[in-house]
């Protein structure tokens, strides 16, 4: 079983640890998905499981917000038709949730840019089209 970066010398050396909170929100995160794919299984559109998600996560006292924009600066200049993530948790970790078959290896990049831009360390890339939740959830770590 290959190890996880969090797990590995180089990892440690070069990143800072999370925070005891981004663990926690992280642990929430990976209970919301169990939650939600155990009650509704693989097959339906990603919005439906976006809104459960987040339905599980503010119940539980999390601060969640879908679907918001992120400006993109260039040249020293705002613009707000950047891009948009789909949940922020605490204002401390992003999840991408997908609901498709097919994996596509652009979901990590679109990750990776959505946690540079926010200035965000702990991110989640969670497919809900799968058998088993546990195949669907990548954690992302800057």
């Amino acid at each position: 079983m290959p190890q996880r970066p969090e797990d590995t010398k180089v990892h440690k050396e070069n990143f800072l640890p999370l925070t005891k909170e981004e663990e926690e929100i992280g642990k929430a995160v990976v209970n919301a998905a169990y939650i939600v794919h155990k009650e509704l299984g693989p097959g339906l559109l990603e919005k439906v499981y976006e809104v459960c998600f987040c339905h599980v996560l503010t119940k539980e006292g999390f601060s969640v917000k879908r679907q918001l924009d992120i400006p993109i600066v260039f040249d020293n200049i705002k613009f707000p038709e950047g891009l948009r993530l789909d949940v922020m948790i605490n204002d401390k970790v992003i999840c991408e949730l997908k609901a498709l078959e097919t994996v596509n290896p652009v979901w990590e990049a679109q990750l990776l840019s959505h946690m540079k831009l926010t200035g965000k360390r702990l991110g989640y890339l969670i497919n809900f089209d799968v058998a088993l939740i546990k195949h669907g959830i990548k954690r992302m770590i800057l």
